[in-house]
């Protein structure tokens, strides 16, 4: 029964956005209708996500007739159900959000077809985490790339958007290849494309290996691992500002799926597995934080925290894997607690952000961070959900990102107390992940300081206003799931529980049930209360002193005129940690010049590069398009060299055909 509804879910969300094409492009009637039909099949969605996650029901599997593969088949267990929940959230946020942010009347050009791979994104991702199946997970898996290009592409008049889609396109790609192989290596492994659980002794050490590492690529392009991320920065900027939340809140899960449920099917996975994974997440949490703290771009610097909150992730699935490698059951509970937990707060609170982010876009028509300022003001209700999720991504009570961190903390601590290799584990991991949550409360402080304190630095950012009731809806819901999931971490317990186990069951281990998330509670309690306390005396102070106030300047530090030109700038907060780091960020800019008695006006420009797209990739294709330029001359355009080329290709083919060593013995042979 639940497995009927996610499949009803997926069909309905997939034919949603169909709907625009029954009216004209500037009708707003096709928006609505898809938005509702999106809800619709998102009600239904979370329901059969809810009833399979506290029934705890087995695995129910579903076939049905298809010619490329005999049957297709999908499945519904807890590690599913897990997945599905922020898919279904989001697809169902979405479309209301851009009820004001896009609307058809004001994007007619492009309105309908983001609506409908909107659709299709949220299909096809539901549909790969049911798969069971290759060529079902396959099938699911490029309908959400393809449609994710398509709404990475939306403005495809912008250069920027033309060069981000491409970049994510072949990335995307060169994952799939990597998948494909390593669907190959499985069917040859295991006799069988069905994604279960295989026995002990189904493949030697080299092979299981070869499949990690293959996993490793195509799984961990996708969820933008470093240094495989250098897709995301761009395509998160460039794209639509809820369809950023939706890549960065889920989409990139979908890699992170893939290496959870992979990683499930081997029995007993070398220990160099896990290290490897938690040195990853390691590096990918540290170099994120780091690339993001010199970013000017709003969405391109939430878009670095992702890659961030992935090696967050990593990290507890390292220690999960560590766990089972050790038969430590309450290792793998710890750390796999953490990893899925994070999934869901990280899916919860980015999207807020980059709705928050698309406010202010939509606002202030920039997302250069110098160019605003003093957007509290006019946008109270945006600047509050902005505060909620920033607080949370940066791992403080009481909110959620405190939650799963804590997990991922006690996992690395209790590999610490196990010594050996546990403890090098905990040692590089620990004061990693301490070092990323000092960063990122860094960062943050200087994104709200500069966008929304302070006073206004342009003329849009004064006349800002607040965003439209369909885009603060939305917000108001994840900001709430925070808060909700930051003091009650208790009710999430059980469906922990549920994933962990599902994920154990191949093995002899027992799961242990979660009983770490009672003083996480406990904790985030004692924070709410503080902080009550703290604003309702800073209420009673500022009533109590009203009387006795009276209007003046303030200090002007010398200027009698003090402009917004003389406040703080993200560059200038952040200069500190970038010169730092700058044997990693390597930061390159044009200093103003001031020269003669009467100076023309001057600009200072920095910027910091991506490490792996604009220092590695496009110098190297830049470089292979130059040296290969000498291959043109084979490119005339002239038919009848291009049925010579075809002519020698098939002599070529038949000559691999011909039984050269037969012959060769025979005319030698006595």
């Amino acid at each position: 029964m639940f497995l009927a509804l996610i499949s009803l879910a997926i069909a309905v969300a997939a034919v949603s956005g169909l709907s625009g094409v029954f009216w004209p492009r500037t009708s707003p009637i096709g928006e609505r209708v898809a938005a509702v039909l999106m809800a619709v099949s998102s009600l239904l969605g979370l329901a059969g996500v809810a009833g399979s996650l506290t029934c705890a029901a087995p695995q129910t599997t579903l076939s049905f007739p298809w010619p490329a593969a005999g049957d297709g088949l999908i499945g519904l267990d807890a590690l599913s159900a897990f997945f599905l929940a922020p898919v279904f959230v989001m697809g169902a946020l979405g479309p209301i959000y851009g009820l004001g942010y896009w609307p058809q009347r004001r994007h007619p050009g492009n309105g309908r077809g983001l609506r409908l791979f909107w659709g299709l994104l949220t299909s096809g991702m539901a549909l790969l985490i049911v798969a069971r199946h290759a060529l079902t997970f396959l099938l699911g898996w490029e309908f959400m790339a393809l449609s994710a290009f398509f709404l990475v592409a939306a403005e495809d008049w912008r250069e920027e958007c033309r060069s981000a889609s491409w970049v994510y396109i072949i990335a995307t790609h060169v994952g799939t290849l990597a998948i494909f192989g390593l669907f190959a290596l499985w069917r040859r492994a295991t006799g069988s494309y069905f994604l279960q659980p295989a026995a002990a002794g189904s493949f030697g050490l080299g092979s299981a290996t070869l499949m990690f590492l293959l996993a490793l690529v195509g799984f961990g392009l996708k969820a933008g691992v470093m240094p495989l991320h250098f897709w995301l920065p761009g395509a998160h900027a460039s794209a639509p500002s809820h369809v950023s939340a939706m890549l960065s809140g889920v989409v990139i899960k979908m890699g992170v799926y893939g290496l959870v449920r992979w990683f499930g099917l081997f029995p007993n996975p070398p220990t160099a597995w896990g290290a490897l994974v938690l040195m990853l997440g390691a590096a990918s949490a540290l170099l994120g934080v780091l690339f993001a703290i010199g970013q000017h771009d709003l969405k391109r610097l939430l878009a670095y925290h992702s890659v961030e909150n992935i090696g967050i992730i990593l990290m507890g699935l390292g220690i999960a894997l560590l766990g089972r490698s050790a038969g430590r059951a309450d290792w793998v509970v710890l750390g796999l607690a953490g990893c899925l937990l994070h999934v869901w707060n990280h899916s919860l609170f980015k999207s807020l952000l980059f709705f928050c982010a698309g406010a202010v876009v939509h606002a202030c028509g920039t997302r250069q961070i110098d160019r605003l300022g003093g957007l509290a003001k006019s946008m109270p209700q945006t600047a509050f959900f902005f505060l909620i999720g920033a607080v949370a991504i940066c791992g403080l009570p009481p909110l959620n990102g405190f939650v799963s961190e804590w997990l991922v903390y006690l996992g690395l601590f209790g590999r610490a107390a196990a010594g050996g290799t546990g403890t090098v584990a905990a040692v590089i991991g620990a004061p990693a992940l301490a070092a990323v949550g000092a960063l990122a409360v860094a960062c943050f402080v200087k994104v709200y300081g500069t966008v929304f304190l302070g006073a206004p630095r342009t003329c849009r950012a004064a006349r800002a206003h607040e965003a439209p009731l369909s885009m603060r809806v939305p917000m108001s819901v994840l900001a709430a799931l925070c808060a909700l999931i930051g003091l009650a971490p208790v009710l999430i317990s059980p469906v922990l529980d549920a994933a962990c186990a599902c994920w154990l069951a191949p093995t002899s281990l027992s799961p242990d049930r979660l009983r770490s998330l009672s003083p996480v509670g406990a904790i985030s309690a004692v924070a709410f209360s503080l902080l009550a306390c703290m604003m309702g005396l800073s209420g009673l102070l500022r009533r109590s002193s009203a009387p006795a106030t009276r209007a003046g300047p303030t200090w002007d530090c010398g200027y009698a005129r003090p402009t917004a030109r003389m406040q703080y700038t993200a560059s200038s907060f952040a200069q500190s940690i970038v010169l730092l780091f700058r044997g990693v960020l390597r930061p390159n800019g044009r200093p103003p010049r001031v020269s003669g008695l009467f100076p023309a006006p001057a600009h200072l420009h920095s910027q910091i590069d991506d490490a792996i797209l604009d220092r590695l990739l496009l110098p190297a294709g830049a470089r292979f398009a130059r040296d290969i330029g000498w291959f043109h001359r084979f490119q005339r355009g002239l038919t009848q060299h291009y049925v010579l080329y075809i002519l020698l290709t098939l002599l070529t083919l038949l000559c691999t055909l011909f039984p050269f060593k037969s012959a060769f013995m025979q005319w030698f042979a006595r």
